[in-house]
């Protein structure tokens, strides 16, 4: 069986012993049913690896003891931030999740104009607080030690006032213009519509903000589809893929 892999956010040092979260406790102690003395690696978020064994493994509280710790591994050269116009149901997860295992450095979930999603007050904090939940997920599936931000939803009109990356890109499939490739860069801004795409003016308000339209071709992609190709291309000529 592989060895569980696990976001825990507390200070890690050798030696000392981490309580793990009550629903990653439950997993370890009735789930997979590990005891003590069984072998653990965890992840503090901010880019820090841990080997650890268990110390405690009881059904309300299971404790580790770090044993080494090193710096973590699976980050880009290239800090790509996805503004993703937000969608309903999991959709808007996979295109998290996916993007978080394809690197990204950020995520702001946008509103836009032709969006079906309108959140407020307390149900925007707690989608807000799932998407990063399925951030954290990912991360411990794919080996990232650092999580990307989830950002809380904002207008699309304010996320293009505050861009500044190297690169901008909008998927736009109604665009003839090819992007300018360019030869080396370490940070992108990657902008994705909802379903029914971008509006003429959010396009245009792209550009102004310094955007380049970007097609992937004939076919027209989802829209928690567009991210994983997109990230995939930029990881390919700028990143580690």
């Amino acid at each position: 069986m592989a060895i569980p892999r696990i976001h825990v956010a507390a200070d890690f040092r050798v030696g000392g012993d981490v309580v793990l979260p009550e629903g990653a406790a439950r997993h370890v102690a009735l789930v997979l049913r590990l005891g003590v003395g069984a072998p653990l690696k965890l992840f503090d978020g901010a880019g820090l690896e841990a080997q650890a064994s268990l110390i405690e493994a009881g059904r309300k509280r299971v404790v580790a003891r770090i044993e080494t710790l090193e710096p973590g591994r699976g980050e880009s050269p290239l800090a790509v931030h996805l503004g993703q116009a937000i969608s309903k149901g999991d959709r808007m997860d996979y295109a998290i999740q996916k993007a978080v295992e394809l690197g990204v450095a950020a995520i702001t979930p946008l509103y836009v104009e032709r969006g079906d999603v309108r959140l407020k007050g307390e149900r925007e904090a707690k989608k807000l607080a799932h998407w990063q939940g399925v951030a954290v997920s990912a991360c411990e599936q794919c080996g990232r030690a650092s999580i990307p931000p989830v950002h809380p939803p904002q207008p699309l009109e304010a996320w293009l006032g505050a861009r500044d990356e190297q690169l901008r890109l909008v998927l736009h499939p109604a665009t003839d213009d090819s992007w300018r490739h360019a030869d080396a860069l370490d940070s992108a801004a990657l902008l994705i519509g909802p379903e029914g795409g971008l509006t003429d003016a959010e396009v245009a308000a792209a550009r102004h903000a310094g955007f380049q339209p970007l097609t992937l071709g004939p076919r027209i992609l989802r829209t928690e589809t567009a991210p994983v190709v997109a990230l995939t291309l930029l990881q390919h000529y700028f990143g580690d893929l």
